[in-house]
């Protein structure tokens, strides 16, 4: 297989990561290559157990097919975690309680907001955005956002790199939802959540109301 195989594959996967699972229609738009091209790299995919096909009846016309990743191909992309921090935290739950797991989320949200909120400081919040998904990026977040209505902000993170801590301990999902909003000085409200079985975490970022004098 050469390497313009390989890259295309490569992308097909990135495409279904953050985009949702798609339909062989709209992978060929996004890639700008032949449908019998991106049937054949489907096929291939699908083989080897990366992605699988879902059908969708229409009220007219014939099913169609899409497209979603396999928890076998998610293991591929940015993962910053071990086994044992999970073991760590079960055994210091045992020991000192879920009173100590707070403590330690929140003793970790501080430590982040030190490290990132003297390059915020100042900003406005666009730029405080582009600075957070900077940040996140860095740490495998895989991030989008952009200018929704009414003057708000859609914050997208496709991955997460420490998702299989999230799906057992919920402190480290309202851990990061509190960064937020501490680091962006900004109303922050989270509508999706990979933890909770979206394909996405999806943030919603709005200026803070002025209080009246």
């Amino acid at each position: 297989m050469d390497k313009k195989e390989l890259s295309t594959r490569k992308n097909i996967l990135l495409i279904l990561k953050t985009k949702g699972p798609l339909s062989t229609k709209e992978i060929t738009k996004h890639l700008g290559i032949t449908e019998m091209a991106v049937r054949r790299h489907l096929g291939s995919l699908e083989r080897d157990e990366l992605i699988e096909a879902s059908m969708i009846r229409q009220a007219m016309g014939r099913p169609t097919y899409i497209y979603s990743l396999t928890e076998t191909a998610d293991d591929i992309f940015p993962k910053k975690y071990h086994h044992l921090t999970l073991d760590l935290l079960e055994e210091l739950a045992d020991e000192a309680g879920d009173d100590m797991i707070d403590l330690l989320f929140e003793r970790r949200k501080k430590r982040l907001q030190q490290k990132y909120e003297a390059n915020m400081e100042g900003k406005p919040l666009t730029e405080r955005i582009t600075a957070l998904a900077d940040m996140q990026n860095e740490n495998g977040y895989m991030v989008e956002w952009e200018t929704g209505e009414d003057g708000q902000y859609v914050f997208k993170e496709h991955n997460c790199p420490i998702s299989q801590i999230a799906n057992q301990y919920n402190q480290a999902c309202n851990c990061e939802l509190k960064l937020f909003e501490s680091l962006l000085k900004a109303d922050v409200k989270r509508t999706e959540c990979l933890a909770k079985g979206d394909n996405k975490c999806v943030y919603i970022i709005k200026e803070q109301a002025k209080q009246a004098k």
